[in-house]
């Protein structure tokens, strides 16, 4: 990210036609260790680590709104927040997802370290095939891809939404969130908070905080108090 883009995303919000609902829990925002990226090049790109953990919040915000409960709610946060760690490049890179949804499985000691909690292994199991099929159409699933997205719809269709907000962080407004891909309904309050998320962690960053900081940063629009 570079001034001038950001400056153009800002100048482009969307209107907001609802406010947010007061949330029953504290939002959740995993954000990913450096060392979990497969290119040391992409932590700080658009698939990085500002983009996995504001993928993370927007998974949590998802899951509250359609009364998920804690537990899923904590494994599409976990799976969210790593989603992209395993891509080569910037570009489409087939097969990241599934890439990504190994290193989830091999590494679930450093993911309850994360969240400070273990997932129930049916939960695991899960959030590992959300993480396989996030890059993928759901009118590219193979048949054994439709067997596993019945086995985890709600996170499945969440993660590829939550997924979907944040693409507000690129340069030109038809890359931006088109919900007719999706399965779910994103509510109307939750587009000009995922854009502000975006504003926000990316101008803290380009003012020199470090990544977790200028998430923070960010994250603080949900609850002002803090």
């Amino acid at each position: 990210m570079d001034q001038d883009t950001l400056t153009w995303i800002a100048g482009n919000r969307p209107e907001a036609s609802a406010a947010p609902p007061t949330l029953p829990h504290p939002p959740l925002m995993l954000v990913p260790d450096v060392t979990w990226f497969a290119q040391p090049q992409l932590v700080d790109s658009i698939h990085g680590i500002r983009h996995n953990a504001r993928v993370s919040l927007l998974a949590g915000l998802l899951a509250q709104e359609y009364g998920l409960d804690r537990d899923h709610t904590a494994a599409l946060c976990a799976a969210a927040a790593v989603h992209d760690c395993r891509r080569r490049d910037d570009r489409d890179d087939p097969g990241h997802g599934r890439r990504a949804a190994s290193w989830f499985t091999r590494n679930q000691h450093a993911l309850t370290l994360m969240l400070g909690r273990e997932l129930p292994p049916d939960l695991s199991q899960q959030a590992s095939a959300a993480i396989g099929l996030h890059d993928v159409p759901y009118a590219g699933f193979t048949p054994q891809q439709n067997l596993a997205y019945r086995r985890a719809p709600h996170l499945i269709d969440v993660l590829k939404a939550a997924d979907c907000l944040d693409r507000y962080r690129l340069p030109l407004t038809r890359w931006w969130p088109d919900p007719s891909h999706l399965r779910i309904v994103i509510p109307a309050w939750l587009h000009p908070v995922a854009f502000d998320l975006v504003i926000r962690s990316e101008q803290a960053r380009l003012n020199g905080a470090t990544n977790r900081g200028a998430l923070i940063h960010a994250s603080q629009i949900l609850n002002p108090a803090q």
